[in-house]
């Protein structure tokens, strides 16, 4: 009974506390950063600073007018923004955001296999989309679908790929396992830099951000896939997007930036105390957050690539690049050891 009662304090408290608040204000982030690098004024009129704007938009979200169009295959139009959002969600159980919080493990589920079971959750993800264009029933949603199958089935190899050389090195599937590999302060972002840019640009592509938001490009297929949503529907999709942004950020830091750890003495042991415990949590958050304005910056920085560009980037030069990084780092630790 304990246990189940823990792991349902741990979910609300990562879902409530952390992921939705850091959705929020993403978007807010996001949006304050595009206008300062455009020399404009970004939201700064609902609350000081502009920070309560994600509550107004929130608020705005669920009045607006939940209409559903007659076309559309209603079923799989109303399934598609849940399928889209649940994925993203369900990575982030795998993530050790820190040693301990207090007598229990700050993980929600502690696997043996969780970057199996991260992979296999994240393919999940491509279902929504495809529904939501196959349900819309509609030119450019349609089109929009059948790009982001393409495209995250092309990457997803590439983004798998690049981190079995992380694993041949660590020698274990559990993602606590890989942080305590890092403790000694060379994170595998050095070890495997090659591994870690494929992961990298990939996560791009994953998450359908820019230079590679083919699926919903506005200049060509109006909005994509969620052409014909609104209201509710549409803003699981936009949650789920950087809900994405997040999952994918939090790998990066544990699979190459040692995770909750730092290259100073006292930080990396395992928490003794409830402060400490939330010090590793802070760091995590820390590191997470860089990514995420990575994310944003590229947005607003980096033109669309083509299609045919997109990919030739995944099948051409990701994918061999990343065999070849597995079978050099093979030959190296055969040798080495």
């Amino acid at each position: 009974m304990d246990f189940w009662l823990i792991s349902l304090i741990k979910i609300c408290a990562a879902i409530f506390l952390v992921v939705l608040p850091l959705v929020a204000y993403s978007v807010l982030a996001e949006r304050r950063i595009s206008a300062w690098i455009q020399d404009r004024v970004g939201p700064n009129r609902v609350g000081p600073w502009g920070i309560l704007q994600p509550m107004a938009d929130g608020i705005k979200f669920i009045l607006k007018e939940d209409f559903t169009p007659g076309h559309v295959r209603k079923v799989y139009f109303w399934l598609a923004p849940a399928v889209a959002m649940i994925p993203a969600l369900l990575t982030l159980a795998v993530i050790p955001f820190g040693s301990r919080l207090g007598s229990t493990d700050a993980v929600i589920a502690n696997l043996n296999v969780g970057i199996l079971y991260t992979f296999g959750i994240v393919s999940l993800g491509v279902y929504g989309i495809v529904l939501a264009g196959y349900a819309s029933n509609s030119k450019y949603p349609f089109l929009g679908g059948i790009r982001s199958s393409a495209q995250m089935i092309s990457y997803e190899i590439a983004m798998g790929l690049s981190v079995v050389p992380v694993f041949m090195l660590v020698g274990d599937l559990n993602l606590g396992a890989v942080i305590d590999y890092q403790k000694s302060g060379v994170w595998l972002a050095f070890k495997q830099p090659l591994a870690f840019i494929i992961f990298l640009i990939a996560a791009f592509a994953e998450t359908n951000r820019l230079p590679f938001d083919l699926p919903e490009s506005e200049t060509e297929l109006v909005g994509g896939y969620h052409t014909e949503y609104s209201s509710m529907k549409f803003a699981l999709f936009f949650l789920g997007e950087y809900a994405a942004m997040i999952a994918v950020s939090a790998m990066m830091v544990v699979l190459f930036f040692g995770g909750w750890t730092l290259p100073f003495a006292g930080l990396n042991e395992t928490a003794t105390s409830l402060g400490m415990g939330f010090l590793q949590v802070g760091i995590f958050i820390g590191k997470l957050l860089m990514f995420m304005a990575l994310f944003i910056w590229v947005r607003w920085m980096l033109p669309r690539f083509r299609y045919d560009q997109l990919m030739d980037l995944g099948w051409k030069r990701f994918v061999p690049l990343a065999l070849a990084n597995i079978v050099v780092t093979a030959v190296i630790l055969y040798f080495w050891r």
